[in-house]
Order: structure tokens, then C-alpha cells, then sequence
């Protein structure tokens, strides 16, 4: 008993000691884990924490050789063994690790040592839709004959994704149409696209079908790919030929010759290639007659004579007529051809015209008979009646008399002999036979000139551009007139509306030739003195009574480079064009030492000035600029450099022939001490004259502004006592050029002052003193006072005139 007993209670330890061992090994090995990760996941990706996930002791995986020991695809993935991280080792394409649409599940065998232990782990690649659906080709052509029934089926290529059934092909759709859908049916797990027909084909309403079908596949967002489907409409015979006419009705003469072309049947076939040739024939039931004297070409459809026609034999013909298409089985369409023969009517009408006048003024009334018409035919009954008609596109008219087949030529409207001067009268008279017979006849009428007509000019009004300078005594334009009369009715004189002789009248200053026109100006004219007028031109013909009209001239003086460039600083007190400067000797480069000032009368181009140097002491020491006339220190002195320097400046317009004036400055180089007692000397000379300036001033502006207030008012009660007809368009004054200023200069005592105001001619400011090229202005330099540059002058007083 004792024994059994110790026997069982053996063998209950050795079942709980195998228990244990296999619960032991079978922690070491029986570990897993399952990750899952998608596919096209950037490298370096954490999958998951292995190592927390088996309770593993991560500062121990170094020591313990944490590692991973799969197979190939362990290149995927590797283990931190610094924190125990599965992470994405290389880009993971699913599409080329695993086929199908299972599950895509790749095993890792990590092991660690001491103790070892094995551990699996499941990595699950989960599919993303980074395919797009393609076709194996882009394009797919069916032929399909037009009596297909409706329903019919056509398949069509797959389309193909490399992502699973969850981004794979999803559906089918086809670009918008009236003849086919598509409709899908599953195959396994492909999805096949059916083209099916839904409405019948009209291969002539349309020969072609060009679709769109677009795979779409199941991924968010989905992804797409197209196939080009083409449709061509195969032809079968199902159209009938159509005549263009139901019945043909033709009007032949009898007696035409043989050969003569009756008429041509046209009759048309939808369909194409044989089904579409069409072939004409003549009916079977036709009379030999008609066989004998006609003739139907099968392949042109023309009928042609080849037989005698005589109308008191047969007056009308029928011809049926067939035409068959080439199709299995072949169409075809009658149709009846009606040939009316017509009577031959072999007598024309007579026309027997007496004029009473060939030649009619054209003021003549409406009613006024021309000529007397009568008409006659030698036929007889129907073929003996007749009627006249005249061309419908003249003034006249026929008026039947009392007695039959006589007619009066009257006028029905106004003539203008302006706008047609001859007409030819065509007369056509006719029978009334079949086929009726005509005669023409033409009477020629001359319409005679009355006047009518008034002068006329070109254009209203005339503009001439004359250039200043002018020689007096020569054509300066010339004016012409036409008149749509004749003869003496259209002769033309020409003559001026002289004016009331005031300032501004140029009339008494022009002349014209009386026969040709040419205007002559009896003075020469100058730009700086007035710029524009004009005159009325009045041209008359010598009708009786005489017609006329006028025109207005307006004439535009050009200016010329005849005034030369005249030198306003430096300026002695002798007139000559030349000053003397004193600068420190200790000036630096770019001191501005004077500026040369000048001033052109003339405009644009003309007067736009630019200086130079002609002659200078020292190239290095001073500049010129050309646009301002600033005279600048291109360095400083030196002690072997000239006290006294001098620079004599050349100031040119840019006329066509260019105008010059000179002017010298004398520059001194002073100790700076001395420069400061001239500046002071200066400034006292420029206190005093500045306290009589305000005085002048004070009562130059009083003098200008009553004198410019009685202007306006005389101008005013010029131009409102002038004639409204003769007045001229361009109201600004003659002696203002456009430019901003002009100045004015006044002497008191022994010094000089200049106003600046609006701009006159150069006449007028001019001093006593002055030569050719010289404007006298005060001794003394004043840089606050007026700049001239390029022909225009710039100051503070500068007064800006509209234009």
C-alpha cells in the first residue's frame, strides 16, 4: 500500500515538475506581437515599441544583444536596442511584397540572450491607393452596322490597379452621348465594362462615335484612368433614292434640233458606296413615240432629243422615270417627267418712234412728252397682240393713247442733269405668241445744264501752315472750288472778304487771282509778331443769277530760326556780353562761380539754347554745364594756378542753321579776407537797392495791371463788335507764343531793374543799349533773381498766361 502510494505521489510531482518546465520554455518562446503599418511610409517611421510591448527591461537590450534574425525581407525594419523601437528601415511598396488582396503580413524574429529568449512579431502592410487604374492600351475601335439592334453588348478592355480590392476598380463611366451606356459586370474579382447600344445608328445622321470610358478606383480620394472608344457606323442599304422634284414640268419649243437637253433628273442616295450609286431608267409602259423621240442617259440622268417635235402632232409629252440604287436588294423611286411643247410664233413686233425733241432741260416738269411710239405686228389672234414696256430705270414713262398701240414718252420725275446727263430709253415690245417674239429699239434723250449748283469747296474750313519770313508778293496758297454745273454755269471767280481794317485784319495784306484762286501776301509775316489769323474766300460762278459760297482760311504762321540767342547775364555796363566774378581761393570742386543767362525769341527746337566753351585760361579748373550755363570749380587751387582766369562761353540755338552769341567772364581768385569785404560791400549795395526796388516795383505792378485791365476791356468790345460769320475759331493773342514768361526792364537813375511778366516779342525787351545779341539788365549779379534757360525764364514774378 505504502509503496502504490509513494509510486502516485512520484508521479503527481513529475506531472507539476513537466508542467513547470513546459510553462518555463514556453515563456521563452511563445511571445507575439502583431503591428500594422502602411505602405509608402517614410524610413525612419516607429511602428511600435517592441521591447514595452514583452515587458523586455530596455536598459538591459544592449547587454542582452536585442536583435532582429528573419529571413530577406528583415531589411524592412530594424530595432533600436537603445529604446527597443520598430521602425521602418526602407520605403515598403506592398505591390511587390505580397500578390493579391490577402492580408500582406511580413514575420520578424527578435531574439535576446542571457537568458534566450525568441520573440515573433507580426508587421500587417496595409495597402494605400497609390495606383491609378490603366488600360493596356489607350485606345479601342469597334464597327458596329447601323441596323444593330438596341441592347446589343460590346466588350470592352479592363482596366487594371496594383492596389487591393479596397483601391482597386471601383466603377465605369462613360463620356455623355445619346447612343451608348456602359454597364459592368464582376468576374471573380475583376469588374469587365460592357459598351451597350441604347439607341439605334444613323450612319448618314452620323458616321463616327468618339466616347470617353474612365476607370474609377475605390481609394479616398479615388484615382482615375480614361480609354478612347471609337465607334464607326458600317453603311447598310436602307435609304431609298429621292428625286429633287415629285413631277418635272418642262416648256420645249417644236422644232429644236436633235440633241437639244430637255431637262436632268437629280435624284440623291443617303447611303455610301454601292448602296448609294444610283442608275436611271425610263418606264415600261411608254409609248413607242415617246421612245422614238427621246433619250434618258442612265448614268447623268439627262433627257435629250433625238427625234422630230412638232407641235400639231403632240403638245405634251409624259416620261416615267425610274431610279435604282446598286444595293442587294436594289431601291427604287418614280417619278413623271411633263414635256409641254411650245407654238413657234415667227413675227416680231414693228416700233415706230417719232421724237418731238432729243435734248430736254433738266428743270423740265413731270408730264413732259418726249416722242410718240407706235406699235404694229404682221401675226394674227394671240400672236398678233402686243405690249411695250420701257427699262424701269429711268424718269420716264409711256402713256397709252386713244388709239390702240400708241403711246406717249413722258417724264415721270425730276432730272439732274449733275447726276445723269444722257439716258438711252430702251423699248421692248412684245407679242403675245408662244413663245413670244420681241423687238428693242433705243431713243437717246440729252438732258441740257441749268445752274443749279453752287460752288463747292474741298473741305471746310482750309488750313495753311505758312513759314515766317515770307517773301511778299509771292503765292502763298491757292484756292480751289468745283462746281457740278457746265459751261459757263460752272466758269468760277474767286474773290476776298475784305475786313473793317482793324489790328488784327490780314485782308488788306492779301490778294487773289480772280480766275485760278492762288492768294498772293503783299507783306512778309513774322511768328514773333502774330501766329495765326484768317480770311474768307467767296467763289462765284457765273450763271445767271450767279450762285456762290464761301470758306474760311485760317492761316498758322511757323516759326523760323531767324532770332539769335541773346545774352542777359553777364552784362557791363557798357552792353558788352561780359562780366567779372571774385571767388576764394579756398573753394573746394563743384562751387558754383556764375551762371551764364540767355534767352532766345524764338520757339520749340529754335529756341531751346545749349553753352559752350570756346575759349578757356584752364581746361581742369573750370566746367560749363551745356543745359543750365553754370560755370562750376572742377578743383581746387593751387598756388601756381592764374589769379585772373578767363572763359568765354558760346550760347547756340538748335535751328536748322544754328544761331550763336558769345559772352566772357573774368574770374579773379581773391584771399578769402578780401572776398568777405566784397560780400560785405555787396550786401549793403543789395539792402539800399533792394528799398528802391520795392518803390519801382510798387508802382510798375499798379501801371501793368491798369494797363492789362483796359486791354481786356478794348479786346472785349473788339470781338463783340467783329461779324459773327467772319470771326475766327483761335481767340488767344497774337504776340503770346505759349511760353511761361517774357520780361520787361525800367531804368531809374543809374540803375536798372527787370520785371518779369507775361511773355511779348523780342522788340520789346530790348533796352536802349542793346546790340543785336545783348538785353541790358542791372550791373550788379542778383542770384534771386530770373533764370534763362532754353528760351524760357523762370522767376518768382513769372505770371502764367492760359492758352
Amino acid at each position: 500500500m505504502q509503496d502504490g502510494a509513494q509510486r502516485r505521489r512520484w508521479e503527481h510531482w513529475w506531472i507539476v515538475l513537466r508542467f513547470c518546465l513546459l510553462f518555463y520554455f514556453g515563456k521563452q518562446v511563445s511571445a507575439q506581437l502583431k503591428y500594422s503599418v502602411p505602405e509608402e511610409v517614410k524610413e525612419g517611421s516607429v511602428v511600435g515599441n517592441v521591447a514595452k510591448d514583452l515587458g523586455l527591461d530596455v536598459s538591459s537590450l544592449v547587454q542582452r544583444k536585442f536583435r532582429i534574425v528573419s529571413g530577406s525581407k528583415d531589411i524592412l525594419f530594424q530595432v533600436n536596442q537603445n529604446n527597443g523601437v520598430l521602425y521602418v528601415h526602407k520605403k515598403i511598396d506592398r505591390e511587390q511584397l505580397c500578390d493579391g488582396n490577402g492580408v500582406c503580413l511580413i514575420n520578424l524574429k527578435i531574439v535576446v540572450e542571457n537568458p534566450l529568449e525568441i520573440h515573433y512579431v507580426g508587421v500587417e502592410v496595409a495597402d494605400v491607393n497609390d495606383n491609378s487604374p490603366t488600360f493596356s492600351e489607350r485606345e479601342q475601335h469597334f464597327e458596329i452596322a447601323e441596323h444593330t439592334p438596341t441592347g446589343t453588348r460590346f466588350q470592352m478592355q479592363s482596366a487594371r490597379d496594383a492596389d487591393t480590392s479596397i483601391n482597386n476598380v471601383r466603377l465605369y463611366k462613360l463620356s455623355q452621348n445619346d447612343h451608348f451606356d456602359v454597364e459592368v459586370r464582376d468576374r471573380e474579382e475583376e469588374k469587365i465594362p460592357f459598351l451597350i447600344l441604347k439607341k439605334p445608328l444613323d450612319r448618314e445622321s452620323r458616321a463616327e462615335h468618339r466616347l470617353l470610358l474612365t476607370a474609377i478606383d475605390g481609394g479616398n480620394p479615388p484615382r482615375s484612368g480614361t480609354l478612347n472608344v471609337t465607334v464607326t457606323v458600317l453603311d447598310i442599304n436602307d435609304n431609298r433614292p429621292v428625286f429633287s422634284q415629285e413631277t418635272y414640268t418642262v416648256r420645249l419649243q417644236e422644232n429644236v434640233p436633235i440633241g437639244t437637253l430637255v431637262t436632268q433628273l437629280n435624284a440623291t442616295d443617303l447611303d455610301e458606296g454601292s448602296n448609294g450609286a444610283v442608275v436611271y431608267s425610263l418606264g415600261r409602259n411608254l409609248e413607242r413615240k415617246v421612245l422614238d423621240i427621246f433619250h434618258l442617259d442612265s448614268a447623268t440622268g439627262d433627257i435629250i432629243v433625238k427625234g422630230k417635235i412638232d407641235f400639231e402632232e403632240t403638245e405634251v409629252f409624259k416620261l416615267d422615270v425610274q431610279a435604282s440604287d446598286k444595293g442587294q436588294p436594289p431601291l427604287t423611286v418614280e417619278s413623271v417627267v411633263i414635256i409641254k411643247i411650245v407654238d413657234i410664233n415667227d413675227n416680231a413686233p414693228d416700233v415706230d418712234i417719232t421724237s418731238l425733241s432729243n435734248v430736254i432741260p433738266e428743270d423740265s416738269k413731270p408730264g413732259t412728252v418726249i416722242s410718240l411710239i407706235s406699235i404694229t405686228d404682221k401675226d394674227s389672234g394671240v400672236n398678233g397682240k402686243t405690249s411695250v414696256i420701257i427699262s424701269d430705270n429711268v424718269p420716264f414713262e409711256l402713256k397709252p393713247s386713244f388709239q390702240e398701240n400708241t403711246y406717249s414718252l413722258v417724264t415721270k420725275g425730276q432730272l439732274d442733269r449733275e447726276s445723269i446727263s444722257h439716258y438711252d430709253i430702251t423699248i421692248i415690245a412684245t407679242d403675245l405668241g408662244h413663245p413670244s417674239l420681241s423687238v428693242i429699239k433705243t431713243l437717246s434723250v440729252q438732258v441740257s445744264d441749268v445752274n443749279d449748283n453752287s460752288p463747292e469747296f474741298s473741305q471746310k474750313p482750309l488750313e495753311l501752315y505758312l513759314a515766317e519770313n515770307n517773301t511778299p508778293g509771292a503765292s502763298i496758297y491757292s484756292v480751289s472750288a468745283s462746281d457740278k454745273d457746265v459751261n459757263e454755269n460752272a466758269v468760277i471767280s474767286y474773290h476776298i472778304i475784305r475786313g473793317d481794317g482793324s489790328m488784327n485784319d490780314m485782308t488788306s495784306f492779301l490778294n487773289i487771282n480772280s480766275e485760278n484762286g492762288n492768294v498772293n501776301a503783299l507783306k512778309s509775316f513774322d511768328f514773333e509778331t502774330i501766329k495765326t489769323f484768317n480770311f474768307q474766300v467767296v467763289a462765284t460762278d457765273s450763271g445767271s443769277p450767279p450762285l456762290s459760297s464761301s470758306v474760311t482760311v485760317n492761316v498758322f504762321i511757323l516759326d523760323e530760326n531767324d532770332n539769335a540767342p541773346v545774352i542777359l547775364s553777364p552784362i557791363n555796363t557798357n552792353g558788352s556780353a561780359e562780366g567779372v566774378e571774385e571767388i576764394p581761393r579756398n573753394v573746394n570742386a563743384g562751387h558754383l562761380v556764375t551762371k551764364v543767362r540767355a534767352y532766345d525769341a524764338d520757339v520749340g527746337y529754335n529756341g531751346w539754347l545749349l553753352f559752350s566753351l570756346q575759349e578757356i585760361t584752364d581746361h581742369s579748373l573750370f566746367g560749363l554745364d551745356r543745359y543750365t550755363g553754370q560755370i562750376r570749380t572742377l578743383r581746387s587751387f593751387t598756388e601756381t594756378d592764374d589769379s585772373a582766369q578767363k572763359l568765354v562761353i558760346v550760347v547756340k540755338d538748335n535751328g536748322n542753321v544754328s544761331l550763336s552769341a558769345t559772352a566772357t567772364v573774368i574770374i579773379n581768385a581773391v584771399e578769402p579776407k578780401e572776398a568777405f569785404a566784397a560780400s560785405d560791400v555787396k550786401s549793403m549795395m543789395k539792402e539800399d537797392e533792394e528799398n528802391n526796388l520795392t518803390f519801382y516795383l510798387i508802382i510798375t505792378l499798379g501801371s501793368v495791371s491798369a494797363l492789362l485791365f483796359i486791354s481786356i476791356i478794348v479786346l472785349i468790345v473788339i470781338q463783340c463788335s467783329k461779324p459773327t460769320d467772319y470771326s475766327s475759331k483761335y481767340l488767344q493773342d497774337a504776340n503770346y507764343d505759349g511760353t511761361l514768361c517774357h520780361s520787361i526792364q525800367y531804368r531809374s537813375g543809374e540803375k536798372r531793374y527787370m520785371l518779369v511778366g507775361p511773355r511779348m516779342s523780342i522788340g520789346s525787351a530790348t533796352g536802349s543799349a542793346s546790340n543785336g545779341n545783348t538785353l541790358v539788365i542791372p550791373g550788379t549779379r542778383r542770384r534771386g533773381s530770373g533764370e534763362v534757360s532754353g528760351g524760357f525764364i523762370l522767376s518768382k514774378f513769372c505770371c502764367k498766361y492760359p492758352k
